[in-house]
């Protein structure tokens, strides 16, 4: 089941979320802020106005990080902003181009294997917090930046501007930062999320969701057979490794039996 979104930080201005909404966007991502523990200017504002109406979100932290312990602190910033909010979407941590800048200014050179390592020690914080967690990237990062392994460990938020899907495994597609939405001004980057992570995440209990209401996702059913992994399995339907994990109980995704049948989400 695909939602159609888009993802917003204070260079939006002041959005009207109902307009928004009555648009037929189904969820967004919200910039919750950057670094340390600088928020976005319009952060609480569009979490608030979020949640009066009714649009499950999202949010993304933006990573200036120079080492993996720093990397962790911003992901406690960014727990201590959402915490006032209800969230139905991953949290997510984006490095960029300007990442790479800044750690070159202050003398460190991001290799593949610390970037990797900055997005581990955000996501393990969020999700020992009982958050989804989730990161972003482009095509050219993940091939110079990321282990290739990072995206069957967490959720990926994909960016890759074209009509046409690549076919990448990820949760979430931006697919234009060219769209123009009623209310709001300007181009706004547009998104396609590919899983029902409400569901996903009010059923496992996550994002500090217990008892919430939700409609009960459809699965189909795989009996596991010799020889397979999860990080087969998960690219075979079009899914990830942490929403199998979620699903169906497993804490260690290298640890799977054949003969056991697992539940996939449609």
């Amino acid at each position: 089941m695909n939602r159609k979104g888009l993802d917003v930080s204070e260079f939006q201005g002041v959005i009207d979320w109902d307009a928004v909404k009555n648009s037929g966007y189904e969820f967004a991502m919200i910039r919750a802020g950057y670094g340390s523990g600088t928020l976005d200017k319009q952060f609480n504002r569009n979490a608030k106005e979020c949640n009066r109406i009714g649009l499950p979100f999202g949010v993304y932290w933006f990573c200036y990080a120079l080492s993996p312990e720093l990397a962790r602190q911003e992901a406690e910033a960014c727990l201590n902003a959402i915490s006032p909010y209800r969230l139905d979407f991953p949290i997510c941590y984006d490095i960029e181009q300007p990442t790479i800048n800044y750690a070159r200014e202050n003398g460190i050179n991001v290799t593949r294997q610390l970037a990797t390592e900055f997005v581990e020690s955000f996501c393990n914080r969020i999700e020992e917090a009982g958050y989804f967690a989730m990161f972003y990237s482009n095509r050219n990062f993940l091939d110079r930046y990321f282990d290739s392994e990072l995206s069957k460990r967490y959720a990926l938020w994909y960016a890759y501007y074209s009509s046409c899907f690549d076919g990448t495994n990820c949760g979430i597609w931006q697919f234009s930062d060219r769209g123009r939405i009623p209310g709001i001004r300007g181009n706004v980057d547009l998104d396609i999320s590919f899983v029902d992570y409400p569901s996903i995440i009010c059923n496992a209990g996550l994002n500090h969701l217990n008892g919430c209401t939700s409609t009960p996702p459809k699965y189909q059913f795989y009996t596991i057979r010799s020889g397979d992994t999860l990080s087969e399995i998960a690219e075979r339907f079009g899914t990830t490794v942490p929403i199998l994990q979620q699903l169906n109980g497993i804490s260690n995704p290298n640890v799977i039996y054949a003969g056991n049948t697992i539940r996939i989400p449609l």
